[in-house]
């Protein structure tokens, strides 16, 4: 058995796992959805990035849990990656679900084409936070109308401190043991950080033909991947 923590990304909380957990459960292993501190029932909690980075830690920490499968998806690849090197040998895999990962002294915002500028226009005009995005957001990822309502229903501002800190890494992301999901059609390639790692075996590259959001709208085969992960 392992212990799957499971962390969504930017606006979502432990809720977007609900189509993913029972598969999980079902063969036999133990899973943690986690809420990052100033999203969903913690709205109102102030964090910045290194906060996200403790929620993940602390999480681990409290229960105790050991062999733990740490699933990032999007946005939370960025502190999940920083805390799968402070979790040390509880730790037996990271899976990366179509997500962004961390580079030392980078934010999340920085990596983007425009340097974080369109993200850190909307946080001056949003009290600081990043809004909830519209449905159209979500066109074209595989989604059915119910799901892309409920996504728009339960997101929450995200805490925009979380988005322009930077990441710490105290050592090369190659020496993690990795499974990255890249969700997108054939012949798309991850980031060229990504990619390197793939190249050089250090992680494994997995594919699936759907949109961004796969918790929703693949959520039986994205367990079986998450299962294939873990047995490896």
């Amino acid at each position: 058995m392992v212990n799957f923590v499971l962390v969504a990304g930017a606006r979502l909380g432990a809720w977007a796992w609900d189509d993913v957990v029972p598969w999980l459960r079902e063969a036999g292993h133990g899973v943690r959805p986690v809420t990052l501190s100033g999203l969903a029932e913690k709205q109102g909690v102030p964090a910045g990035q290194q906060t996200h980075v403790r929620d993940i830690v602390d999480e681990v920490e409290r229960l105790d849990l050991r062999d733990v499968v740490l699933v990032a998806h999007s946005y939370a690849g960025v502190p999940a990656g920083q805390a799968a090197e402070r979790i040390g040998k509880r730790l037996a895999r990271v899976v990366f679900v179509d997500s962004d990962v961390p580079v030392d002294g980078e934010s999340f915002a920085g990596a983007w084409p425009d340097g974080g500028a369109g993200v850190e226009a909307s946080l001056a005009e949003n009290n600081g936070f990043w809004p909830p995005a519209p449905a159209s957001h979500y066109d074209g990822h595989g989604l059915t109308e119910r799901q892309i309502a409920r996504i728009v229903a339960d997101s929450t501002p995200h805490p925009g401190r979380t988005l322009t800190e930077p990441a710490v890494l105290s050592g090369p992301l190659s020496s993690l043991r990795a499974t990255y999901v890249l969700c997108a059609p054939a012949g798309e390639e991850p980031d060229d950080d990504v990619a390197q790692l793939v190249a050089d075996g250090h992680w494994r590259l997995v594919r699936m033909d759907t949109g961004h959001w796969p918790m929703f709208s693949r959520p039986r085969e994205l367990a079986q991947v998450l299962l294939d992960a873990a047995g490896e």
